[in-house]
């Protein structure tokens, strides 16, 4: 393994945070934490990231961060890291800002002619959603524009559902994605590298106890399945979703690592969403579909570790 950062950086573990997805970051930070310990980084710590973080971050060289959610994942963590010239790991400020708001990440990447897009309306607080919809076929998953670990999303299976479905995502944010529900399975592709380098990890294919891939089926030990590589695709089909995802990596200008979700019918992928920092917690993808590579969770961490700072 090669060490860019040397191994007495003092290296700030970003984790917790004030999002949604508080506890799940912890749990990544902590593994994250291990990792680093294990490969010679005795001076990194965890921080619990607050509104105090600036104070917080002194001293520090470098920062690993494995927040998920809002101030974490969204450009506001990469912003601070920004301003105080610590080179941090994972995607930056534009790419973190645009990937959290799905969106405007469809919005950016319908530039893309090779990306599958599901159809979807969008719709702001105050809007009449039944209107909004008209266009779309039922069943529906209506979904916070900006939340991750499934929180607010909801399946509508009939016109009686949606009013309920939609003030559910108003509890997260003002702006609600409503798609139309590809009833096919779950796959996740992990792209790792930064400008030029990038290269898309194994597919992952998602088997869930639940219906749908919800926050049960992503934290609890038993109601998922993971399948990797993915069999539920054509070798041809798997070649062109490892492809469309390294385009969509770039394309929204993301570095260092993302990982892409699709859903898949009849052999046909239809992209879901980029997560700009992916967990990294005993039952998170990333380290599942590096694993089957031969890329062991330490190495992995290492890898996005020596990411740091470049082309940001």
């Amino acid at each position: 393994m090669e060490y860019i950062v040397p191994r007495e950086s003092k290296i700030a573990v970003l984790c917790g945070g004030m999002s949604s997805e508080r506890e799940v970051s912890l749990r990544s930070g902590k593994n994250v934490l291990g990792a680093l310990q294990r490969l010679g980084y005795k001076n990194a710590e965890l921080v619990d990231v607050s509104p105090n973080i600036i104070n917080d971050l002194q001293g520090f060289e470098y920062a690993y961060n494995t927040m998920h959610g809002k101030y974490g994942e969204d450009g506001c963590i990469q912003g601070v890291l920004e301003i105080l010239k610590i080179p941090y790991t994972g995607c930056g400020v534009m790419a973190s800002a645009i990937c959290m708001n799905k969106e405007y990440t469809k919005r950016i990447l319908s530039t893309c002619k090779e990306i599958p897009l599901i159809k979807s309306v969008f719709v702001r607080k105050g809007e009449n959603v039944e209107d909004a919809v008209k266009g779309l076929q039922y069943p529906l998953i209506t979904k916070p524009v900006s939340e991750g670990s499934s929180f607010g999303m909801t399946k509508v299976n009939k016109p009686e559902e949606l009013q309920n479905a939609y003030k559910e995502a108003l509890k997260y944010n003002d702006d609600v994605l409503i798609e139309e529900f590809i009833d096919g399975f779950f796959i996740t592709v992990g792209v790792i590298g930064n400008k030029g380098k990038e290269f898309a990890t194994e597919i992952l294919e998602i088997r869930t106890k639940t219906e749908w891939y919800d926050f049960d089926a992503k934290y609890t030990k038993g109601l998922s399945e993971f399948i990797v590589p993915a069999t539920g695709l054509s070798k041809e089909a798997s070649d062109k979703v490892k492809e469309i995802s390294v385009k969509a990596h770039r394309t929204a200008g993301c570095d260092g690592v993302s990982r892409i979700d699709f859903m898949v019918k009849d052999d046909k992928p239809y992209f879901l969403e980029i997560n700009t920092n992916p967990g990294m917690t005993d039952t998170s993808d990333l380290p599942a579909q590096a694993k089957v590579m031969g890329i062991d969770y330490d190495h992995l961490v290492l890898m996005i570790l020596n990411s740091v700072g470049l082309n940001k």
